[in-house]
């Protein structure tokens, strides 16, 4: 609630009519020089991870807002050829929730109407914490929420990259052509609690000793796919090639119970998250590892249960955005550094964005901002100051050139 009161203080000081919805998103609003054209969506979200930096989704927020305050500061704003709307989306991690893209799902009418059921570790549920904070909201009202595609030109997002590529290249900016898809899974294996002393390793139904072989499994099989994949035949040499290069897995999180130290545990929960630029080859991956997970429970006697927790396709950004979106980018460093000989660099994302919820209302573009050693979601995360102007300048000349 905080960051939401003191976003909407900036808006308005950058000239922009506020709101804020009943999922927690904050709007700003200028209606341009034609009020009834499509309007220009741009933003990024607010939230981040358990403990972080301060420039993961926060970045793009203050770069659409400073842009948009320069133009209102020099006489430009309501000379805009179209409406913009910056949005500062209240939940893309979907830490909390385990629920990703809670704020732009919302605008882009992805959302089930029971997501609002959806329950915390403290069996909170999403409408009970919204109605606590004067966001009263309904199934009803949550789908009035999405926007009319036909209302809708585009979306940018500025982010930064939280990967190395940009630092090892040189360039502090980088146009998006594409996001990764990724599918989240819960595992739940259970097994025979029991003491730790009494009960004989060859008698054991562990359920913390399969995981652990499943975890590995995991590791070997996105490591080399290619050892693994039996998709009923139909992963091509094409698609393995891809997952070579671009997925990525992860165990981030694992709880066991009853979690003492003299106790064999009775279940073992964790997570895992599964990216790659293929949606064919990250099924086939998600088919082979449910094979694998299911055999070792059969063979060490113990059950399992995976849940798909969040799946979204890769996306694929548009080229006349991203066209737009490099030259943007060329203009803010000329402006900085002079002539500049070398093309602004275009790359994958593997992480999730709001641009991949957008993607379902809208065409989406993306430019990443270099951060240093690559390092994001932790307190390490850093973007130098002269990177920051870069962006923003980026955004500015955007705005100023949209058609």
């Amino acid at each position: 609630m905080k960051a939401i009161d003191l976003i909407r203080k900036w808006m308005e000081d950058a000239g922009l009519r506020t709101w804020v919805d009943q999922m927690g998103n904050v709007h700003g609003r200028v209606d341009g020089a034609n009020e009834n054209a499509e309007a220009l969506l741009i933003g990024s979200h607010m939230d981040t991870v358990v403990d972080a930096g301060m420039f993961d989704g926060s970045l793009g927020i203050v770069s659409a807002i400073s842009a948009v305050k320069a133009m209102h500061v020099n006489g430009k704003l309501q000379k805009l050829k179209r409406p913009v709307e910056v949005i500062a989306f209240s939940d893309e991690e979907g830490v909390r929730f385990q629920t990703t893209f809670l704020g732009s799902g919302a605008i882009a009418g992805i959302l089930p109407g029971t997501t609002l059921e959806i329950s915390d570790k403290r069996e909170v549920m999403i409408k009970d914490f919204l109605k606590e904070n004067s966001m009263d909201i309904t199934e009803e009202s949550l789908l009035k929420l999405k926007y009319d595609p036909k209302s809708i030109w585009g979306y940018v997002e500025v982010h930064i990259e939280q990967g190395p590529v940009l630092e090892q290249v040189g360039f502090p900016l980088g146009v998006v052509k594409g996001i990764a898809g990724q599918t989240r899974l819960k595992v739940t294996v259970r097994g025979s609690q029991g003491h730790a002393g009494t009960v004989p390793m060859s008698m054991r139904q562990d359920p913390m000793a399969a995981a652990a072989e499943q975890i590995v499994v995991l590791e070997s099989l996105c490591k080399h796919p290619e050892e693994y994949l039996s998709y009923d035949g139909h992963c091509s040499d094409s698609t393995v090639k891809s997952l070579s290069s671009s997925l990525v897995c992860t165990v981030g999180e694992i709880s066991t119970w009853p979690s003492a130290s003299n106790v064999i545990p009775g279940q073992v929960t964790y997570t895992v998250d599964i990216r790659a630029i293929d949606d064919l080859g990250r099924e086939a991956v998600i088919y082979d590892l449910s094979k694998q997970i299911y055999q070792i429970c059969d063979k060490r006697s113990v059950s399992c249960i995976i849940e798909h927790k969040h799946d979204a396709g890769a996306v694929i950004c548009d080229s006349d955005l991203s066209s737009q979106l490099k030259s943007a980018a060329y203009s803010a460093l000329k402006k900085m550094e002079g002539d500049i000989q070398d093309e602004v660099p275009t790359l994958m994302s593997g992480a999730g964005h709001d641009a991949m919820a957008i993607s379902h209302l809208t065409k989406v573009g993306m430019l990443f901002v270099r951060c240093r050693g690559g390092i994001s979601h932790s307190p390490q995360e850093h973007v130098l100051d002269n990177d920051v102007w870069a962006a923003g300048l980026a955004t500015l000349s955007f705005l100023e050139n949209l058609s």
